[in-house]
């Protein structure tokens, strides 16, 4: 599945920062059950690598199973050897950006600027993380994306939530990358499911 396709089906990145491993499938389990289709785990998690793995294993027939806070192409090698998909960046390393490519790997690396969105496409960008997406207000986004081309994926992360998503989405992002509000260390299962619903049915209402 491309991210595109992912995103069109539901515009919601789960940012699952602090996830272990003994958790994770049943983390991304409840996600994945209220509509959530595209998983990152940041590499500045707990044996992150390892929840990657079995995320692959068991998952990657139904969600986009990728790593974020990824910064160097190590990382995106050993990435590739576990069967990750997507590669999900802090920064615009085109380094970084070439080596996703080099094997295989969809990227969307962080941006903030013009300068930095046009250099990260250059580079073989997949997709444009805006962040922090607090920073860059729906009428900053607005003006960014009448001057990228008609078809670059634009997702605003960093404190995006129900309240201001429509903004977003008006503005022109593709998706949204969600942390805190939907997974942290130590929510139950049933808080999970419950915060990622209404996250999903705000995200297709703001699209809508």
């Amino acid at each position: 599945m491309s991210l595109r396709a992912a995103l069109a089906a539901c515009p919601i990145v789960a940012i699952l920062r602090g996830v272990k491993p003994d958790e994770v499938e049943g983390v991304v389990e409840a996600l994945i059950e209220a509509g959530v289709g595209v998983i990152e785990v940041p590499l500045n998690s707990p044996q992150p690598f390892e929840s990657i793995a079995r995320l692959v294993q068991r998952f990657s027939a139904q969600a986009l199973i990728g790593a974020g806070t990824v910064m160097s192409a190590g990382d995106v090698a050993q990435l590739a050897d576990i069967g990750a998909q997507l590669v999900v960046m802090p920064h615009g390393d085109p380094a970084v950006i070439r080596a996703a490519k080099a094997h295989g790997l969809m990227v969307a690396p962080g941006v903030f600027t013009p300068t930095e969105a046009f250099a990260a496409l250059v580079a073989g960008a997949d997709a444009l993380k805006l962040f922090p997406a607090e920073a860059l207000p729906p009428k900053i986004v607005k003006a960014m994306r009448a001057v990228l081309p008609k078809e670059t994926l634009v997702l605003a992360v960093g404190g995006v939530g129900v309240d201001n998503m429509a903004d977003y989405a008006k503005a022109g992002c593709d998706g949204y990358g969600i942390g805190t509000s939907l997974y942290a260390p130590g929510r139950s299962l049933d808080a999970i499911s419950t915060a990622a619903r209404a996250l999903v049915a705000a995200a297709k209402a703001a699209r809508a």
